[in-house]
């Protein structure tokens, strides 16, 4: 097994795809809808557009659905909530497909979502993710992270540390085992660095700042609680996620 991390999904390689992809927006894309899967959602689907979320929710009960649209850190007009995670109480999301664009994490998951296996990841399911794959071993695994409109973002590549970091504890192995490019070794050694005070860390990350002036402390707070849920979402079909087995 190859692991690569890629800071962003523009610098994936074009053309191909690994055998197991892991989109990861910890900030807060991929967190939301690890919360809303374990909250009993019975799917995440996600667009990059927003008027065609619109468009195909439309043809679902407003009983079995909910919306969920962010630009910039804030809730988007004509959406039932933000990204919050903390949003997405059983309460809210029990048996409802939760319908999501965001600014990065959606668009990141779109990239890879070809590859034959597809996970979204965050601090609160990495466990979950960990062990996946290591049960499948698959040959090539991607973790891209989703960035902030194209540029570097240090809470995704501490997750994509955090994973990397998990599966060598598990394995016994050294970095350069399994590393396929030099960011894993550069997510693994932000993480180690980090990883017992994550919430300082998301206050460095210009898009924690962004989300503090949004006052979404919670947010953030909740964000970097790691190994939190056992749940793992996995692309069921294209753009489609559900909670694996």
């Amino acid at each position: 097994m190859k692991l690569f991390v890629y800071h962003t999904p523009e610098l994936t390689p074009s053309g191909s795809v690994p055998d197991c992809a892991i989109a990861v927006d910890v900030l807060r894309a991929t967190t939301t809808m690890a919360t809303a899967l374990a909250s009993g959602a019975e799917a995440v689907q996600v667009f990059s557009d927003i008027d065609k979320l619109l468009q195909v929710s439309a043809a679902w009960p407003e009983s079995k659905r909910i919306r969920a649209g962010e630009r910039g850190g804030a809730p988007v007009t004509g959406c039932d909530m933000g990204n919050s995670p903390l949003d997405c109480t059983p309460e809210r999301v029990l048996g409802r497909r939760l319908f999501i664009s965001t600014t990065n994490g959606t668009r990141t998951l779109q990239r890879v979502q070809d590859a034959k296996a597809v996970l979204a990841a965050a601090f609160v399911n990495r466990q979950a993710v960990v062990k996946y794959i290591l049960a499948q071993n698959p040959e090539t695994v991607w973790v891209v992270g989703s960035g902030w409109e194209g540029s570097f973002s240090l809470e995704d590549t501490a997750c994509a540390g955090a994973i990397a970091y998990g599966m060598l504890a598990e394995l016994g192995a050294a970095p350069e085992e399994i590393a396929g490019n030099d960011e894993v070794i550069s997510a693994i050694a932000l993480y180690h660095q980090w990883k017992d005070n994550l919430l300082q860390l998301m206050h460095h990350a210009s898009h924690g700042q962004r989300l503090l002036r949004l006052h979404c402390d919670e947010d953030l707070k909740y964000c970097v609680q790691t190994d939190l849920l056992d749940v793992l979402p996995i692309q069921h079909e294209p753009g489609v996620l559900v909670k694996g087995q």
